[in-house]
C-alpha cells in the first residue's frame, strides 16, 4: 500500500495532501492539536484553514508523528516560523530512502535558510541521513487548489530522478507540474514574492490604482532576481513560475493574506494589531526580515524590502516610504 504523510494540518498541506489522494493509496496529514485532528477526521472538513472542501475518504487526520515512519512521500508545510521545531522532532521517523517534498515558502530568521535548508541542517546535527529532498513552489492559492482549479508548479531538486519523482506524485490533468534543478532560485522566489505582495496590498489600501502596482511587481522581480543570483540561483528562475507567476497571483489575489494585510496597512492599521487578528501564518512579515539581513549579507540593493520593513517593523508611514521609493535618485532601468 502507498502512503503519503503530510506535516502541517493548514490550508496548504491539507489542499497539497487531496493532490496526493489521487495518487496514493492512504494520504495521512498531521495536525499538532489532537482535538482539533480528531474533530477534522470526524467531520471530514478542515473547517479552520479549507472549509467547503470536503477531505477524501482516503485522506485522514492524526495527531501521531510516528506514523511518519510508514510514508512513501513527506510533504513538509509547516509555517516557516515552526519549522524547525517541527522537523527536528519528525526527523527520527523519517528514512532516506523517502521523497521529502519541501512546500513551505520562506526564510528562516537568525539563520536566513531556506526551508530545505533548515531541514538539512537539522538532519546534518542529528547525524541522520537525510531523506530526497525536493521543493515545490509556484503559483497555487490553496481555496483553489483544493477545488481542484487549473494550477502549474515547480519542483527543484539537483537530482533529477528525485524532481521526477515528486513530479509523478503531484501530476494530474488539473494540476500539471514542471521540474527544476535550482531549488535555491526556486526557494528564494517563492519567499521573496510575499514581501512584494504586502507593498502591493500597500497600494491597494492607498488606493493607488494598476500602474503603480504594475511597477511594483516590475521592480520587486527585479529585487528577487538580483538577490538570488548574488546568492547562487540561476536568474532564469526567476522569469517563470515561482518568480514571475507566483509574484503575479500574490499580488493580485483576493486569497492573498499578504496582499490583503498591505492593504489593511495601506490604510492606516499597523502590524502588531493586524497580528492579533490571524490564526494562520502570514509568511512575508516575517520573510520581510530575513530578506533585509540577506541583502545586507550580499551587498545588494533591495528598496521595496526595506520600506515594506519599515512599515512593519518601525511604524513607518506608507506614504512616506512610497514617497522615498519614487524619489531615488534616478537610473537606467535593470
Amino acid at each position: 500500500m502507498s502512503k503519503a504523510f503530510i506535516l502541517g494540518g493548514g490550508g496548504w498541506g491539507t489542499a497539497l495532501a487531496l493532490v496526493l489522494a489521487d495518487r496514493y493509496d492512504q494520504v495521512l496529514v498531521w495536525e499538532h492539536e489532537a482535538a482539533y485532528a480528531a474533530e477534522v477526521q470526524a467531520a471530514r472538513e478542515n473547517t479552520r484553514y479549507l472549509p467547503g472542501v470536503r477531505l477524501a475518504d482516503n485522506l485522514g487526520m492524526t495527531s501521531n508523528l510516528g506514523l511518519l515512519a510508514e510514508a512513501d512521500l513527506l510533504l513538509l508545510s509547516v509555517p516557516s516560523a515552526f519549522f524547525r521545531g517541527v522537523w527536528a522532532r519528525a526527523l527520527g521517523f523519517s528514512r532516506p530512502d523517502q521523497l521529502a517534498v519541501v512546500a513551505t515558502k520562506g526564510l528562516e530568521p537568525g539563520s536566513l535558510m531556506s526551508m530545505r535548508e533548515v531541514a538539512e541542517d537539522e538532519c546534518a546535527k542529528a547525524g541522520k541521513a537525510p531523506p530526497r529532498f525536493v521543493t515545490l513552489s509556484g503559483p497555487s492559492h490553496a481555496e483553489e487548489v483544493g477545488r481542484r482549479l487549473p494550477t502549474t508548479v515547480v519542483v527543484a531538486s539537483p537530482d533529477p530522478g528525485a524532481a521526477r519523482a515528486a513530479q509523478q506524485a503531484f501530476a494530474h490533468d488539473w494540476f500539471r507540474v514542471y521540474t527544476s534543478s535550482d531549488p535555491l532560485g526556486v526557494e528564494i522566489g517563492g519567499a521573496l514574492k510575499n514581501v512584494v505582495a504586502l507593498a502591493a496590498g500597500v497600494l491597494d489600501g492607498l488606493g493607488l490604482g494598476d500602474n503603480a502596482k504594475a511597477a511594483l511587481m516590475t521592480r520587486g522581480l527585479a529585487e528577487m532576481t538580483r538577490l538570488g543570483v548574488a546568492m547562487g540561483a540561476q536568474a532564469a528562475t526567476f522569469a517563470g513560475l515561482t518568480g514571475m507567476g507566483d509574484l503575479v497571483v500574490t499580488c493580485m489575489s483576493r486569497h492573498s493574506r499578504n496582499r490583503g494585510i498591505g492593504e489593511r496597512l495601506g490604510r492606516g492599521e499597523r502590524w502588531p494589531e493586524i497580528a492579533k487578528t490571524f490564526q494562520q501564518a502570514v509568511e512575508g512579515t516575517v520573510t520581510a526580515e530575513a530578506a533585509v539581513a540577506l541583502a545586507a549579507r550580499h551587498h545588494v540593493e533591495m528598496p521595496i524590502a526595506a520600506e515594506v520593513h519599515a512599515i512593519l517593523f518601525q511604524g513607518k508611514d506608507p506614504r512616506a516610504a512610497l514617497r522615498d521609493l519614487l524619489t531615488r535618485p534616478l537610473r537606467m532601468e535593470g
